[in-house]
C-alpha cells in the first residue's frame, strides 16, 4: 500500500498590477514569500505560499521601470480562492486609468471581500479608497501620497508615519521597500517569527522593521542632505548608543567648535543633537523591548540607565510605558 503524504492547502497570494506599476511593490514582497517557501523546504516542509499576478487585460504588463511581468486576467482567476489580495502602487499618472476601469472596479471589491486579508503596497491604497473599501479604516501609504489621500477621502484615517498598518484583515504599507517589511510581518503571522527572521537574513536586510517605525529614520533624514558633514558621525552614534554622547565629545569628533557643531547639526538634521540622540535611543529601545529584553537591559544598551530614567523618557515620547508598549506590540 502506498503511503500518501499530506500537503496542507497553500496560501494563495494575488497581486493586482497594471501598466506603469512600481515593480518593487510586487517583486519585494514576492521575494519574501518565495524565501519563506525555501525556508520551509530546508525544514522538510511543503511550501506555504502560491503567488499569482493579475491584470485587467492579462498577458505582459510593463512596470514603470520598463520590466514586464506575465499576468492572468480576472476571468482566469475568477474560480480560484484568494487568501491574500494586494494592489501594487504607482505614480499618479499610472493610477488614473486604473481608477477609471469599470472591470477592475467590479472585480476588486469582490476579491477583497472574499480574501482572508487584503491591502496594498504604497499608493495602491488609493484604489481601495476610491472603491470605498477602506472607509473608516486606518491605512499607510507613501509619504508623498498621505496629504492627497487624506484630502480626497476624509473618511479614511491616514497614518503618515508608520511603515505599515494592520486594521483587521486590511494590511497597507508605505512606500516601495516597506512592502518587504509588511510581507515579513505576514510571514511571521502565518508561519513563525523564526522563519521571518531567516528570510530577512537571506535577503540581507539590515533589520526587520516593525510597522510603527517612522518612514523617516534619524539617519535617513541626515543623509538626505547631500552636503551634510554628519553622516559618518550619525552612523557612529547609532552604533554607540550606550556611550556618553555629550556635545563636547561629538564636536571634537567632527573638528568643529561646540557652537559651530550645534548650528551645523541642526541645519543638517532639523533637530538639536540632544533631541536627535534621544530619538535614536528610543527608536532602538522599541526594537529591543519587542525582542523580550528586560527594561534594565534595554536601558543599558541604549544609554538611558537607570531603568527609571529610561521609562520616564519613553513614556514622555510615546505616551505609553515600556511595559504597556511590549504588551501592545509583542515580539517582532
Amino acid at each position: 500500500m502506498t503511503k500518501t503524504s499530506y500537503f496542507p492547502p497553500m496560501h494563495r497570494i494575488t497581486f493586482l498590477v497594471y501598466p506603469g506599476f512600481e515593480l518593487l511593490d510586487t517583486s519585494g514582497p514576492v521575494s519574501v514569500f518565495n524565501s519563506a517557501n525555501r525556508a520551509l523546504g530546508l525544514r522538510d516542509k511543503p511550501p506555504f505560499y502560491a503567488i499569482d499576478l493579475v491584470s485587467a487585460a492579462g498577458g505582459q504588463v510593463t512596470s514603470s521601470s520598463g520590466i514586464a511581468v506575465h499576468t492572468q486576467t480576472f476571468e482566469e482567476r475568477a474560480h480560484d480562492a484568494v487568501d491574500t489580495f494586494l494592489i501594487a502602487g504607482a505614480e499618479s499618472e499610472h493610477l488614473l486609468p486604473v481608477l477609471a476601469d469599470p472591470a477592475l472596479s467590479a472585480w476588486v471589491p469582490e476579491i477583497a471581500g472574499k480574501a482572508q486579508r487584503f491591502g496594498s503596497v504604497c499608493s495602491g491604497v488609493i484604489v481601495l479608497a476610491k472603491l470605498g473599501l477602506v472607509d473608516g479604516r486606518r491605512v499607510a501609504t507613501h509619504w508623498d501620497a498621505c496629504a492627497p489621500l487624506a484630502a480626497g477621502f476624509p473618511s479614511v484615517t491616514v497614518d503618515p508615519e508608520s511603515l505599515y498598518v494592520t486594521d483587521g484583515q486590511l494590511w497597507t504599507s508605505a512606500g516601495v521597500t516597506t512592502g518587504i517589511d509588511m510581507a515579513l510581518a505576514m510571514v511571521a503571522h502565518d508561519l513563525s517569527a523564526d522563519i521571518a527572521g531567516e528570510v530577512a537574513q537571506r535577503l540581507v536586510l539590515y533589520a526587520r522593521r516593525p510597522g510603527y517605525q517612522s518612514q523617516f529614520s534619524p539617519l535617513l533624514r541626515a543623509q538626505v542632505n547631500a552636503d551634510s558633514p554628519f553622516a559618518e558621525l550619525i552612523a557612529w552614534i547609532l552604533a554607540n548608543l550606550d556611550s556618553p554622547l555629550d556635545i563636547p565629545a561629538l564636536a571634537d569628533r567632527t573638528g568643529f567648535s561646540e557652537r559651530t557643531f550645534h548650528r551645523k547639526f541642526v541645519a543638517a538634521t532639523g533637530e538639536t543633537p540632544a533631541r536627535f540622540i534621544e530619538t535614536a535611543r528610543l527608536d532602538a529601545a522599541r526594537l529591543l523591548i519587542c525582542r523580550g529584553l528586560s527594561l534594565k537591559s534595554v536601558a543599558a544598551q541604549v544609554g538611558l540607565s537607570p531603568a527609571t530614567r529610561f521609562s520616564k523618557a519613553f513614556e514622555r515620547r510615546f505616551g505609553v510605558s515600556p511595559r504597556l508598549f511590549r504588551e501592545m506590540h509583542g515580539e517582532i
